[in-house]
């Protein structure tokens, strides 16, 4: 079947092809909520400090406040199109209807970059924890990144039930230990001391105030706008919960529940963790700045190195929800773009016993891996080690924020192109939170651009898009399958075109 407006072929499958890619039904709004949060909250354990570094404490809060409002836009936007258009497919669906196939494959490139990279820079936080918990020579820091993949992966293949399970019990334990860590620093915070001793050097980077006392905003509000790409990590990932659509057992009254209640949670959380983590004596925002397990930091000023072990575990927990719950998102997105043809149709092939998509997932994790592997070992541990924590975490940050962009503008599109399809529920922000949500990520896009670590890895994000898109052009694009999604499209567009065409001839 050729479409020759858009230049691609489909052929309609078989029972046999979908019965070789099915999924379970099993996610409540409780374990959306948990599969977003959890997602989210190891941006809370590590990765949003290094933002103290370019807006001080001051310019972090701001910073948080604008990318909790995209985040709203976003997520509101979304609540609205993921029952609307309830396929595994999430960003790329959206985009596939809004603005046919290229627009959903590029939707879905993007996205595919931050759910590849994310559980990398993840990993190897946990593996930060790790080492200063056991005193062990980050030399063997790849063997742990192994370990870890292998435990999680298999906790997600073996099981859609176990997998969710666990997704619940360990964002629960997260949030506890947050709620513990907020309830044990309120008595001993000294904001003005600590959180403000961050002021600017003769060549205008970071110095420590030995006294504090410093400006909220030692950057001005430059140093606020900079800090944006770093105040993302607070938030990235809660985008995902559209991906279990298949997996939820009513999508259309649950998703946008779950999301919902997620960015809420997550407001509040991330408002508590910048308050309270940089406050605390011996600690500091300019400590925070560089560091890699800023919880723990923050729970050994309170209780000493004497537990320092269990202190530590416990301050993995965040970490370890965020891998568990983003390599299935990586799962599910890889699974949905092959499925359709996108991708190679091998990589959706769902396990015959437990119905979970186990090839999408290893070789997600596989190029995750490899990508660090090949970093790590071609510039020794100690640079290695700092790129994969810098490099590829503004690499997820630069395919989060183009998948954003692409996302509200499909939900701008659908809003007018399709306005009479069924919505469940309707964002109360409308169009002018899915524009605001446009403006602060192109913003953010253009900041992120200023930090060295970016020019490093949009060269490699480039080259992945090049490869990607010529596999699509060549040959992805006359291979296309009418998944569920792409019918969705398909149809719908028809009778768009078709209310178009009467509208103009009255």
């Amino acid at each position: 079947m050729e479409n020759s407006q858009t230049g691609v072929s489909y052929k309609r499958a078989d029972a046999s092809y979908f019965e070789k890619r099915g999924l379970s039904r099993y996610a409540g709004v409780w374990s959306l909520w948990a599969l977003g949060v959890g997602a989210v909250v190891s941006g809370h354990f590590s990765g949003w400090n290094f933002g103290f570094a370019t807006g001080g404490w001051g310019g972090m809060l701001v910073a948080g406040i604008i990318i909790a409002i995209m985040y709203l836009g976003l997520t509101f936007s979304i609540a609205e199109m993921s029952p609307a258009l309830p396929h595994t497919g999430a960003a790329y669906s959206f985009a596939r209807t809004a603005m046919g196939p290229w627009g959903g494959f590029l939707t879905g490139l993007c996205e595919n970059v931050e759910y590849v990279l994310t559980p990398a820079v993840i990993v190897t936080f946990i593996t930060a924890y790790v080492n200063s918990i056991l005193g062990l020579d980050p030399v063997y820091s790849p063997l742990l990144w192994i370990l870890f993949y292998a435990i999680f992966l298999g906790l997600n293949i073996f099981g859609l039930e176990l997998s969710f399970k666990v997704t619940l019990i360990i964002t629960l334990i997260s949030l506890a230990v947050l709620v513990f860590f907020w309830i044990s620093a309120i008595p001993n915070m000294d904001f003005s001391r600590w959180a403000l001793n961050i002021g600017v050097g003769p060549d205008g980077a970071a110095v420590e105030l030995p006294e504090g006392g410093g400006d909220w905003f030692p950057f001005g509000f430059s140093g606020v706008l900079a800090t944006l790409p770093f105040a993302v990590w607070l938030f990235l990932a809660i985008e995902q919960l559209p991906l279990a659509a298949e997996e939820s057992v009513d999508p259309k009254r649950d998703m946008p529940k779950g999301i919902i209640l997620g960015i809420i949670t997550l407001m509040i959380s991330a408002f508590m963790i910048v308050l309270l983590n940089p406050s605390l004596p011996g600690v500091g925002a300019f400590q925070l700045s560089t560091s890699l397990e800023p919880l723990l930091d923050g729970f050994k000023s309170i209780y000493g190195d004497s537990g320092v072990v269990i202190l530590g575990l416990v301050a993995l927990t965040g970490l370890i929800a965020s891998f568990h719950t983003i390599l299935y998102a990586q799962g599910r997105q890889v699974y949905s773009l092959s499925r359709a043809g996108y991708f190679p149709t091998v990589l959706s092939l769902t396990h015959s016993k437990f119905r979970t998509p186990h090839v999408a997932m290893l070789t997600g994790a596989i190029v995750g891996l490899a990508v660090m592997l090949v970093i790590w070992f071609s510039l020794g541990a100690e640079t290695g080690g700092s790129i994969i924590g810098s490099v590829l975490l503004n690499m997820a940050v630069f395919g989060a924020m183009f998948s954003y962009i692409m996302q509200a503008i499909s939900f701008i599109l659908l809003r007018k192109k399709l306005p009479n399809i069924e919505r469940p529920f309707r964002s109360p922000l409308g169009i002018p939170g899915a524009v605001l949500t446009i403006i602060i990520a192109v913003v953010t896009l253009l900041y992120q651009v200023q930090d060295p670590n970016f020019s490093k890895g949009v060269v490699w994000v480039a080259v992945w898009f090049a490869v990607a898109i010529a596999y699509f052009a060549l040959v992805g694009r006359h291979r296309l399958i009418l998944s569920p999604e792409e019918e969705f499209a398909m149809e719908h567009g028809k009778k768009a075109a078709a209310a178009e065409a009467a509208a103009l001839k009255a």
